[in-house]
């Protein structure tokens, strides 16, 4: 599996600098976790990563591949997905809809054999579906597959999301705040599947996350952000203990 390396990345919007020289290496097969008080420019970090917003200087690098001006279906095809802070759904859609809809990428082939469905077509439509059925397994979304998304709870529709991202089956998978909002059953759940994409996946995740005992409990490496700067990072230990961190969460004495 591939490293993403953020090199010296530089985000400015006018005159406003959101994120200036961070500095990441993404080990392949870790959950890490990039936490920062609100507007620190998490969220920033992750749409240059996926393609949302490009770099004003610096490089960010998956593997082999430069990432730093690439469109985001450029990205997704190379095995990165990402789930949303807030809900990108169909919501007049089932959730069977919705998570095939995530994998249209995968269906090449022409309007002529969409309409004669058969041979190719019949063949990647069933892979699809396969997958697809896969993925409402493992996040035990079985009761809520013919229903529409917009009448789900929000919980659920969080699940969605999450699940909406796995359709894409990435090796790198970015989650922005998937927890946001959900009561502690909810939360549970969620770490229980970020964990298992880990274990049984294989997959790389990078989580932001604002609940601290989450992220403390889970991570394997953790980077802080505050105004823009990465200001400490190293194992949930280093940065528990790591004075600039608590100084940015908890003030001066």
């Amino acid at each position: 599996m591939a490293h993403l390396i953020v090199s010296d990345v530089t985000l400015t919007f006018g005159g406003l600098q959101a994120l200036t020289q961070v500095n990441l290496s993404i080990e392949p097969g870790f959950i890490t976790s990039i936490i920062g008080p609100n507007g620190a420019g998490k969220t920033s970090l992750l749409n240059c990563v996926s393609g949302f917003y490009h770099p004003t200087k610096g490089e960010i690098q998956y593997g082999q591949r430069n990432l730093t001006h690439a469109s985001p279906h450029q990205i997704s095809s190379m095995g990165i997905a990402r789930a949303f802070q807030n809900l990108e759904l169909f919501r007049g859609l089932s959730v069977l809809d919705n998570l095939l809809l995530a994998r249209h990428q995968n269906l090449q082939y022409s309007i002529l054999h969409a309409i004669i469905y058969f041979g190719k077509t019949s063949r990647l439509e069933a892979e699809n579906r396969t997958y697809v059925e896969k993925v409402i397994n493992f996040m035990e979304l079985e009761p809520y597959r013919k229903k529409m998304v917009g009448n789900l709870s929000y919980g659920v529709q969080k699940r969605v999301e999450v699940a909406r991202a796995l359709t894409l089956a990435p090796k790198l998978l970015l989650l922005d705040e998937p927890m946001a909002g959900m009561n502690i059953e909810e939360k549970e759940d969620i770490v229980r599947f970020i964990l298992d994409l880990k274990k049984e996946w294989g997959t790389t995740v990078v989580l932001v996350e604002h609940d601290l005992g989450v992220v403390m409990d889970i991570s394997d490496q953790i980077y802080v952000l505050d105004f823009g700067e990465v200001i400490g990072s190293g194992t949930p230990n280093d940065v528990a203990s790591n004075p600039k961190v608590i100084e940015a969460y908890i003030g001066e004495e």
